[in-house]
């Protein structure tokens, strides 16, 4: 609300100043709102009136702009940002990052170890049934980080990529002992910048789009972020990494609805 003001009292100072330029001063005295009174003091009266009105009414239209829009994008020097709300699966023209574990794990089910048939990386799964993982990982030429946790199974370095069609698949959570996800915070932060290397590498001159990371099963051991802190995390991770997809490609984060407010963006960082 406060940065819906702000925004409708700059606007207004500026229609106002155009409007005042170039419409005569006898205009504003056409309409008397106090008869007995000199025609300066109706001119100004009138033109307080003026600017009260047009700040009103830019205030009514952008308060309903920022409660139905459903993006924003945020610009810099040489890359393009767009929060939007939607389904990533549905996205078009872009190339889709789908995040898995630290060992590509592919079986779906309630188990600690298995992946959530709900989560985004469970309804890839679900839409590519025959997906041969370690056929991509040896076209990748991904090397391993060491064994996992979780039964001594190879494991590879969080935020590495490797593809599939217009699906960019990212080896992200660390697995416990029991299969279940986790990292540090200085461990997702470590992994966003691998990640957008490894986007510079692979976007193709195509948009990415992504889901806001961490936001699902993923447990953060050492900090409890919201989704919506999580998402202006990632924006200040991509704006200050040397790596960038380069305009007029841009990132886009898909988001719902439920989960964030465009309006709240860059309020935690």
């Amino acid at each position: 609300m406060k940065k819906c003001f702000k925004l409708s009292f700059t606007w207004s100072v500026s229609i106002i100043t155009i409007v005042f330029m170039f419409l005569p001063e006898d205009l504003f005295n056409v309409v008397k709102i106090f008869t007995n009174a000199t025609d300066e003091v109706n001119i100004i009266i009138n033109r307080i009136l003026f600017f009260v009105m047009v700040l009103i009414i830019t205030f009514i239209i952008l308060a309903v702009y920022f409660v139905v829009r459903n993006s924003v994008k945020i610009k810099g020097r040489n890359y393009t940002i767009e929060i939007k709300y939607g389904d990533i699966f549905k996205q078009k023209k872009c190339k889709k990052l789908i995040p898995f574990d630290e060992c590509y794990t592919t079986s779906i089910g309630s188990a600690p170890a298995d992946i959530n048939p709900a989560s985004i990386c469970g309804q890839y799964l679900k839409m590519n049934p025959n997906i041969d993982i370690d056929a991509l990982i040896v076209a990748a030429d991904l090397k391993t980080k060491g064994k996992s946790k979780y039964a001594g199974r190879d494991r590879y370095e969080s935020g590495k990529l490797i593809v599939n069609g217009d699906s960019l698949l990212m080896a992200f959570v660390k697995l416990d002992k029991d299969g279940i996800g986790w990292m540090t915070y200085s461990e997702y932060l470590e992994a966003l910048s691998v990640l957008w290397e490894e986007v510079d590498k692979y976007y193709g001159q195509e948009d990415v789009c992504i889901p806001i990371l961490g936001s699902g099963v993923t447990r953060l051991r050492d900090i409890s972020l919201t989704k919506q802190e999580l998402l202006d995390i990632i924006i200040a991770s991509y704006k200050m990494a040397q790596s960038k997809i380069h305009k007029p490609n841009k990132l886009i984060i898909a988001c719902r609805r439920e989960d964030i407010s465009l309006n709240k963006i860059g309020t935690y960082i």
